[in-house]
């Protein structure tokens, strides 16, 4: 077996990989430390960028960045223009304030900016911007259209819009790298405002074209057929799925409260297994096949028990150490990088070690099937008998 087809069977799960993101996004919303979420984009980049591949759609990773850094900027703007509601006692500057009427009392333009104010903003942006980094890291390694692959034949057509939507961002990137590489071979500008709107049209134009080829493709495939199922059966589905969706909202309500504990947790667990098997039962109905269905692995498991392990010691060391994952904005102090849930976040870097590395560019393309070479060869005698 050559190495290109090893490396495509022994490719990761995508839902481990959006499974590993979502935990570190989880831990990123659990503090506004910046020093731990520094720390967390660096595992992240670090990950994306020894186990990325070279699809287009995977060096989405730098747009996500960029956008970070736009959030934290607008943030900080906001804050300047409009006011902090933290209170501080370092005057940066003093602002024309606009008088605004009674109605709209505890809004204000203007005014005093204080350092106090700018710093809880910087905190606020910087935590914000860390949750859409573990998003891009999550789209610069997993193949939305595999993930597909393992949703249940129940969400099959949501699914479908979630992958459309998910494969936006990466694909315009793509295209605008792509035009910007073109105009720099036409000895044309790339970069600025003008450049800008020049390839806006392209742009446009190449997303309407894979929206037709996309329509195409599910219409030959036959998307939304479905078969027929009981009465009775359909009614189940409804019932179970959403009884078991009404369980998981009541049992979380009841793990998230002060009183209710004692019945949170089954009240949960029976819901999920009455929406699992409405899933299932809903499956049904979707008429679905599966060429070469994706694996889950002891490789899988590592990478999204890393996310999950991150998240749920974030959440644990906010219990005995919030004022480390928390620091105060006011009065004015220098943020402490705290040791355990800064060695918690490590933990995220196992993906890196674990996970199956990507193919270099130059691979050839994998070995065929042998059972398509056949049919391919029998189609080929076809032809030729009738010549014959």
């Amino acid at each position: 077996m050559s190495a290109p087809q090893a490396t495509r069977t022994t490719a990761l799960h995508a839902g481990a990989w959006w499974l590993w993101a979502l935990g570190l996004a989880t831990a990123a919303s659990r503090t506004t430390n910046p020093l731990l979420l520094g720390l967390l984009v660096g595992v992240a980049g670090y990950v994306v960028a020894v186990r990325r591949t070279d699809a287009p759609w995977a060096r989405s990773y730098g747009a996500f960045v960029k956008l970070g850094l736009l959030v934290i900027g607008i943030r900080l703007v906001f804050a300047f223009v409009l006011g902090s509601p933290i209170p501080g006692s370092h005057t940066l500057v003093t602002l024309p304030e606009v008088p605004l009427p009674d109605w709209a009392e505890g809004v204000r333009i203007g005014g005093r900016v204080t350092a106090e104010g700018m710093l809880f903003a910087l905190y606020d942006g910087l935590k914000l911007a860390a949750l859409l980094i573990c998003v891009g890291a999550a789209n610069a390694l997993a193949n939305p259209s595999r993930l597909l692959k393992s949703l249940p034949g129940a969400l099959y057509e949501a699914g479908v819009a979630v992958v459309v939507a998910m494969t936006f961002a990466p694909n315009l990137v793509a295209d605008v790298q792509r035009l910007r590489a073109a105009r720099r071979l036409r000895g044309r500008p790339d970069r600025g405002f003008k450049a800008l709107l020049q390839v806006g049209l392209p742009v446009l134009e190449g997303a309407l074209e894979r929206s037709v080829a996309l329509a195409a493709a599910m219409d030959a495939r036959g998307y939304g057929r479905s078969a027929r199922v009981p009465r009775a059966v359909r009614h189940t589905t409804s019932a179970l799925t959403l009884g078991g969706l009404l369980g998981v909202c009541a049992g979380t309500y009841g793990l998230l409260g002060d009183t209710g504990a004692g019945y949170g947790l089954p009240l949960l667990l029976a819901g999920l297994a009455a929406a699992l098997a409405g899933l299932w039962l809903g499956g049904r109905r979707s008429v679905r096949t599966r060429y070469r269905p994706e694996r889950w692995g002891p490789r899988a498991c590592l990478v999204a028990g890393s996310g999950i392990a991150v998240a749920a010691l974030t959440i644990w060391a906010g219990g005995y150490a919030p004022a480390a994952l928390h620091p105060p904005a006011f009065p004015l102090t220098a943020p402490v990088l705290p040791l355990w849930p800064a060695a918690s976040l490590l933990v995220g870097l196992l993906p890196a070690v674990v996970a199956p590395a990507p193919a270099p560019a130059g691979a050839t393309a994998p070995a065929a099937d042998p059972a398509t070479t056949r049919a391919t060869r029998t189609a080929k005698t076809a032809q030729k008998e009738p010549s014959q």
